[in-house]
């Protein structure tokens, strides 16, 4: 066999591939052992027909077709290793030249990862927030935790806001009740926004057994996003009572003694999630920085099917699951088709580009995942899909996904590489030494793309097809 490789642009590149055809003479044999076992010839035992007699009865072409099919995944992989190439997704075959007995001629042309150059990115400088824990912060958590611990007390008076009422719901559309409109015992907490919009106003001045209909737009459900004439009946009223802010109530919802302990615990706790922020932040910053450095060309196809994906994924998973249909979506969100259509791409280029440049430092820094990082990765990931980790690492086997698994976690840490290398300061002036316990973080950046996560298997040997 003999191969040629042409650069077509820096992201795709044309194999030219001879066979001389004493190459295909496993196919060959492995073409005639097949339709031996799947026709049926007069006079011969099945299995036991001549090839020439298959030759006469079902041509030579069809012997050669399937000998073809066969051969060419091997002949495409071996030009692949020849030329030392990486390629994404699965190549466009042409055969070119098929002559019986004397050779096999095709292109393959298939888009590859780019040869990247990743320059010293040492000198990065980021700015990140600075932690600041106001005493305001601090009342407001306290004040949270209060409200989980409020009371409720039936009253015999009109409903107001910040009363929680017991009411029973019936929505019509187009003057027919909902198969899935109709709610009893519903509580709601005036003011909370968590209902429907008109809500508060509908049952503030109601008492226990009162009755009115308003219109709102639904939510969710068979009918969501459309509006409904809702009937709401309050078969309660209750008012809420907050504990006191002392030493009882930092005993009841918490392990202290004293509402002082509380709120130093508070403190702590904010700050903690505020040095999160920011450690993430940092992180993100220099990822952007650093792909700045880099010129990194992103193939076309590879582009149009990531943005795809992630169209399909929005509206078939994320937004069928909230009963939303994308045009909702985008009324709500207040933006354009084509803001998200631009944001779209963007994200996809940015996805793409973030893998490469990741992964060429992986190869650069010499990085290694050991099985205790991806242990531990694989536990986090089990618990952000909400399945058990024994579930999801049962998945995650028989879908042949392990590699993936692998390479996310390369990918948090070369950014942990860079990340260390540069200079990180808050706004008030101050460099942050920020540790490795982060390095995950920037996971949702440094995964593979749904497109990528397909184009980057290693081709079968049906998957090139003429």
């Amino acid at each position: 066999m003999k191969s040629a490789v042409e650069t077509l642009n820096p992201t795709r590149v044309r194999l030219t591939v001879e066979v001389p055809f004493e190459e295909l003479k496993d196919s060959l044999d492995a073409a005639y052992k097949k339709i031996n076992q799947q026709v049926t010839v007069k006079g011969f035992r099945k299995g036991k027909i001549p090839a020439r007699i298959i030759d006469q009865r079902f041509g030579r072409g069809a012997v050669l077709e399937e000998a073809v099919n066969d051969a060419l995944p091997k002949f495409y992989t071996d030009a692949v290793n020849e030329a030392e190439l990486n390629p994404l997704g699965q190549p466009e075959v042409d055969i070119t030249e098929l002559k019986d007995g004397e050779t096999l001629n095709f292109t393959a042309e298939v888009d590859i990862r780019p040869a990247l150059e990743i320059p010293d990115y040492s000198g990065i400088e980021v700015e990140v927030d600075a932690i600041e824990v106001t005493d305001e912060d601090i009342d407001k958590s306290v004040e949270q935790l209060r409200e989980r611990f409020a009371s409720t007390t039936p009253v015999e008076r009109a409903a107001e806001d910040g009363d929680v009422v017991t009411v029973d719901l019936e929505a019509k559309v187009d003057g027919e009740v909902l198969e899935d409109g109709v709610a009893q015992g519903v509580s709601y907490t005036i003011g909370s926004g968590e209902l429907l919009e008109g809500i508060d106003e509908a049952v503030t001045g109601l008492e226990a057994g009162g009755e009115t209909t308003f219109t709102s737009e639904l939510k969710g459900g068979s009918a969501a996003g459309q509006s409904a004439e809702v009937t709401v009946k309050v078969t309660q009223v209750a008012a809420r009572e907050l504990p006191a802010l002392d030493n009882d109530f930092a005993q009841l919802a918490s392990e202290f003694d004293t509402l002082e302990e509380l709120r130093a615990d508070s403190r702590k706790r904010l700050a903690n999630m505020k040095q999160y922020d920011q450690a993430t932040q940092a992180q993100e910053r220099v990822l952007d920085k650093l792909l700045e450095l880099v010129e990194v060309p992103v193939p076309e196809k590879l582009l149009e099917d990531e943005i795809n994906t992630r169209k399909h994924n929005l509206e078939h998973h994320q937004l069928g699951q909230m009963g939303l249909t994308l045009d909702k979506y985008l009324e709500l969100q207040g933006k354009t088709a084509e803001e998200f259509e631009t944001e779209t791409q963007e994200a996809a280029v940015k996805g793409i580009k973030t893998q490469f440049v990741l992964d060429e430092l992986v190869k650069q820094e010499k990085l290694n995942v050991n099985q205790e990082e991806l242990t531990e990765h694989l536990m986090r990931r089990a618990a952000s899909s909400g399945m058990s980790p024994d579930q999801f690492a049962q998945a995650v086997v028989e879908g042949g996904q392990v590699p993936l698994l692998v390479g996310e976690v390369a990918r948090g840490k070369a950014l942990a590489v860079v990340v260390e290398a540069a200079t990180v300061k808050d706004t008030n002036g101050e460099i942050i030494d920020l540790d490795d316990e982060d390095e995950d973080e920037t996971e949702a950046e440094a995964a593979p793309t749904t497109a990528q996560t397909e184009a980057a298997e290693a081709p079968t040997e049906d998957d090139p097809k003429s």
